[in-house]
């Protein structure tokens, strides 16, 4: 999309652009995961660190930061609980990531 929004309203219009700049895109992560070497097994890494600390952790953590002393005992266990099952869930993930690379690195 922010490729789309760089081209001009006269070219823009063509949605024969959209589809090649799409295309093109799609194209080019396919030759990445195909040539690069552990590209699947680092995605996951960075997939089960990050996904879990941008969609359970964070949030929890600044809605607590933010509205500090307004918030009741409940709003607070669930955040924490939230916050505990998004942890727990990160640290399995990057520990199978991890592990599935160790494994393709020894064989």
């Amino acid at each position: 999309m922010c490729l789309e929004e760089l081209m001009p309203s006269n070219i823009l219009k063509s949605h024969k652009f959209a589809i090649l700049i799409r295309t093109a895109l799609v194209i080019s992560t396919l030759v990445v995961g195909l040539t690069v070497p552990f590209f699947g097994p680092v995605m996951a890494l960075i997939g089960s660190l990050l996904t879990m600390l941008i969609t359970l952790i964070l949030p929890c953590a600044c809605y607590l930061s933010i509205l500090r002393g307004k918030t009741t005992r409940f709003q607070v266990s669930v955040c924490i609980l939230i916050i505990a099952v998004g942890v727990v869930s990160a640290v399995f993930g990057t520990s199978s990531a991890l592990s599935n690379i160790v494994e393709n690195l020894r064989s």
